[in-house]
């Protein structure tokens, strides 16, 4: 009778090993992962690794194609593209950045004393919510541009107040099915005040619904805020931002010089898609797996 013996694997093909049984089933969400990290770092390092000034006029380089000078081509004062773009993100990720951070911050903290006080506050909370959604975003921008000037500041206060629903009704449902789990019941015959419990025991709880909603949310702000300033109502001229780099480059799309909107839209359509498929993939590991 024959027998066999398995060669031990070296060190090297181990970690392959590990490597390629972490990687499996796990691709699009380590890709998503890596262009939003990508995208990100970008912005941070756009002063250093952007070729030119992003405002910087070249009357000698108007409308020019890619190049060794200009990769992307430049636009229609002689702007180099690259440059903007790199800029632009900045603005483009800080804006959505603010808009889910004031929605998330102050729909949790709604979201989590409805749940937990409930009554007229309760009902407060949840008919205020109503109001609020029952407006889309894009009219609460019109009406806060009326009122106190368009601007990326004002898009980012109308939009927060518009993602603000969104946030508070996910996270209040939830913390009202965590506020009567039995462990709470018995946190509170044991003494302890409801302000440490939401403090120490149902908000760290929450706080992965919380991280995917906030990631999820991230993507379609940054949506809402290039929407805005492509008419007119968040950044404005000479900005580098994304949106206005699309409406800025709209006119040249008819003149055969599509570049500066076709590479401003491409990055955001990129960008939202990878946020997407990333809130997606922490639904199914945070949410899923922890229930």
């Amino acid at each position: 009778m024959s027998t066999y013996q398995l060669a031990p694997l070296t060190p090297h093909q181990a970690r392959l090993g590990r490597f390629r049984r972490l990687a499996r089933g796990r691709g699009v969400p380590i890709a998503a992962g890596a262009v939003v990290a990508l995208v990100v770092l970008t912005a941070l390092s756009a002063p250093l690794i952007a070729p030119y000034d992003p405002n910087a006029v070249d009357p000698l380089a108007v409308s020019q194609g890619s190049s060794a000078a200009h990769w992307l081509g430049t636009d229609d004062t002689g702007r180099d593209i690259l440059s903007r773009l790199l800029h632009g993100a900045r603005l483009s990720l800080l804006a959505p950045a603010l808009v889910t951070l004031i929605a998330g911050t102050l729909g949790t903290a709604l979201a989590v004393t409805a749940a937990w006080l409930g009554g007229w506050w309760d009902r407060l909370i949840s008919g205020a919510l109503d109001l609020i959604f029952g407006f889309p975003g894009l009219i609460l921008a019109v009406v806060g541009a009326a009122v106190f000037g368009a601007g990326l500041h004002i898009a980012v206060a109308t939009l927060s107040l518009a993602f603000l629903p969104y946030m508070a009704r996910t996270v209040r449902a939830e913390a009202l099915r965590e506020r009567s789990l039995p462990y709470v019941v018995a946190l509170g015959m044991l003494g302890m005040s409801g302000r440490r419990i939401c403090l120490r025991h149902l908000l760290p709880n929450l706080l992965p619904l919380v991280v995917v909603q906030t990631t999820a949310s991230f993507g379609y702000a940054l949506l809402d805020v290039a929407a805005f300033s492509f008419i007119g109502l968040g950044a404005q001229p000479p900005t580098a931002e994304w949106g206005l780099m699309v409406a800025n480059g709209a006119p040249g799309i008819l003149s055969g010089r599509p570049e500066q909107s076709l590479y401003a839209g491409l990055v955001i359509v990129v960008f939202v898609i990878a946020c997407n498929l990333l809130g997606s993939s922490l639904s199914r590991r945070l949410l899923g797996e922890g229930r």
